[in-house]
């Protein structure tokens, strides 16, 4: 008999089984929330610790997984009520020139960060909630998530992503299915003047030979530096960002400027494939030494529509973000 809505307790030696099942799914929720891999990690564990803790009061009057969805809401929230925000670049400021200076650093608790497909996203089920999952935890949209208040952008994610019924986010939050009706209209205007929308996403591409081939010219002439070659493959009002430097460039002049002035360096880079935020992505190395070595330098997330990269987003603090891909630090000759 199935302990989660009998009203008995939950005890035995399968609670941690039980609860670590969950894990990646709410990961992905923390993240949507709080839009930081480590700080989505962070609370997930916190989550899972309380849950365990408390376990042999929870009574069954709701399913296991609605319980710990209630403990990760208030976890994040908790974190959210610092009224701190995360952003992309491209949201603190217009596009910069290739001959700016660059600015100094920002901490990296301003920006946006990405996490891996793997921690974040189901490796199965429902096609169309896969769609959903997957559109749901790009870049773009979890920037604009950090626009809205916490209460609202926990509303939107439980409604619009997660599925769930009114009645069930309003009991989760301690409030009625008006307020929680309120908050999704004001929450979905709010992303709709941001030109995000969150009804029937499109489809992602999917890894079909096309994208096959824009991926590997796209390797090709980043690691041949062929620029020429390398910005085919761009729309015309791509974007190049690189937190945690404020600095973001649009357009293949800017971009080829920047990447033969200031960005000269990467010449004769290494990349490794990997698969963040529902998208395509690589690890960027370096050269670093006489004897061919490479070391980390960027994790580049790539946004891709129509055939056509429309943005590199390179982030730079490897030293957190590729042991969190399983990426190495360096790469020998």
């Amino acid at each position: 008999m199935d302990s989660e809505r009998t009203g008995t307790v939950l005890v035995g030696d399968g609670i941690e089984r039980r609860l670590e099942e969950h894990r990646v799914e709410l990961t992905g929720y923390c993240y949507r929330m709080l839009g930081s891999a480590f700080e989505a990690e962070d609370a997930v564990q916190e989550t899972l610790v309380r849950a365990w803790r408390s376990h042999d009061r929870f009574e069954g009057r709701s399913s296991l997984r609605s319980w710990l969805y209630r403990i990760a809401t208030n976890v994040c929230l908790d974190s959210l009520n610092a009224g701190k925000r995360r952003a992309r670049p491209m949201d603190l400021s217009p596009a910069s020139h290739a001959d700016a200076t660059l600015p100094a650093a920002t901490a990296e608790s301003v920006w946006v960060e990405p996490v891996p497909d793997v921690r974040a996203l189901p490796s199965a089920g429902d096609p169309a909630d896969v769609v959903v999952s997957r559109e749901t935890i790009r870049l773009a949209f979890v920037a604009a998530l950090q626009y809205l208040p916490p209460r609202q952008r926990a509303v939107l994610i439980l409604r619009e992503v997660l599925a769930w019924k009114a009645a069930e986010t309003a009991e989760l939050l301690g409030t009625t299915v008006a307020s929680v009706n309120s908050a999704l209209q004001r929450a979905r205007a709010t992303l709709s003047e941001a030109g995000v929308s969150t009804s029937e996403p499109a489809p992602p591409a999917p890894m079909d030979e096309d994208q096959r081939a824009l991926l590997d010219r796209y390797v090709a002439a980043f690691e041949q530096y062929d620029l020429e070659s390398l910005t085919s493959l761009l729309h015309e009002d791509a974007t190049l960002s690189m937190p945690p430097y404020e600095l973001w460039l649009r357009g293949h002049e800017d971009i080829t400027a920047w990447m033969l002035g200031t960005g000269i360096e990467c010449r004769g880079s290494r990349l490794l494939p990997v698969s963040a935020n529902g998208s395509p992505g690589f690890g960027q190395y370096r050269p670093s030494g006489p004897n061919g070595e490479h070391q980390a330098w960027a994790l580049q997330v790539l946004e891709i529509r129509d055939g056509r990269i429309t943005g590199l987003n390179s982030f730079l603090d490897t030293a957190h973000l590729f042991p969190l891909f399983g990426l190495p630090l360096e790469l020998p000759r």
